[in-house]
Order: structure tokens, then sequence, then C-alpha cells
């Protein structure tokens, strides 16, 4: 993957854990999600939805095994009232059979559109969050949530509202509890974890 300010790329490869099926059809084209889920360092799996064109998926299915995706990370807003109001998916471009270790890139070029808010985590780290707006075509951008930590957290709540930003990090998925009317609910949150931040 060419980094050099990217203004959205991604590149994963991982495990697909469930068959694609049908998400919407738009202008004409059939669009399929299925769920990857990749592995980090650690063990700690994370499952990312891949949005898919029909034209892009083999006729005798998914590969078994490692899949390779590459495309680009888009958010929109869930409307429905179930889930979470904001949907982070990755837009495939190219899939492929894979072999070799999990890998989760995101390289975003962005405009902070909100005031960066450092706090604290329960354990004591520093951790900065961040609203990335990403243009697209057609005078549309996607908003990505950012985290960053430690030093390049303490400089990123620095950065103003309209500082031109360059992110490399991995998407991740996250499992909260959110209470509504006194019910319990188990709900995935996600975000792009930075590994590099820096101003253009």
């Amino acid at each position: 993957m060419d980094e050099v300010f990217a203004t959205n790329r991604a590149e994963l490869c991982g495990a697909v854990a469930a068959p694609p099926v049908f998400s919407h059809e738009s202008r004409g084209i059939r669009f399929f999600t299925f769920p990857l889920r990749t592995r980090r360092l650690s063990g700690t799996a994370d499952t990312v939805n891949i949005v898919v064109r029909e034209a892009l998926l083999p006729p005798e299915g998914l590969p078994e095994g490692m899949l390779r995706v590459e495309g680009e990370l888009r958010s929109f807003n869930n409307r429905s009232g179930v889930g979470n109001r904001l949907v982070l998916t990755i837009f495939a471009r190219e899939l492929s059979p894979a072999e070799g270790p999990d890998e989760n890139r995101i390289v975003l070029t962005g405009t902070v559109c909100k005031q960066p808010t450092l706090r604290l985590t329960p354990m004591g780290r520093e951790i900065c969050d961040i609203i990335l707006a990403v243009s697209r075509r057609y005078r549309r951008s996607d908003y990505i949530p950012v985290i960053a930590w430690g030093q390049q957290a303490r400089d990123t709540a620095e950065a103003a509202v309209g500082t031109q930003l360059v992110v490399r990090g991995r998407l991740q998925s996250r499992a909260y509890t959110k209470v509504i009317d006194g019910e319990s609910f188990q709900r995935l949150a996600y975000e792009v974890s930075a590994a590099d931040i820096f101003p253009i």
C-alpha cells in the first residue's frame, strides 16, 4: 500500500467469519456484507464488517482460509434506532485469497472536525479522541473516530479544528454494554487506533 498522503486506504487480511448476506441495492448494483476477523499481535481478534459489490464475489463463494481485502474505510449514520448510531465498514475494491499473518492497516488523510478530547482510561493511560473528516468523491465525507495514546495523545489534543492530519493505524472493534430503559445491550464500537499521526 502506498501510504504517502493516502486519503483513505484500508488493507486487511483475515478469516471470513460468516458467508456474505445481501445488504442493499444502489443504482442497480447489489451489495453484500460479511464479517472479517483479524487478530492483533496480542491475540485479541477484531471483527470488521466488509461491504462488497456482488460482481466482486466469486461465483463459487469466498475462499476458505485467509482473505485479503483492499478498499476504503467508510462511515454512515444509522437512523434505524437499532444498534450504533455511527457505523464503520470497509468498502472493498479488491478481494483475493491470501497466505501469511493477519493484517489490519488503515491510512487516512483528513481534517479535524471537532475539538480533540484528552482523557484518562480507568488504568490511568492518556488517550485522545479525534473525529476526522475524510473527503470522498461527489462532495461527501466519512467521519472517522480515531484514538491516540500517550505522548501522541497529548500532542494531538492540541490540534485545532480544521487541522489536516495523516493517520496510520488499525481499525479495531471494542465491546461495551449500553443500558436503555433499564435493559442492558451488548454493542460493538469501532475506531481507528493510531500508530502514527502527523499534521500536513
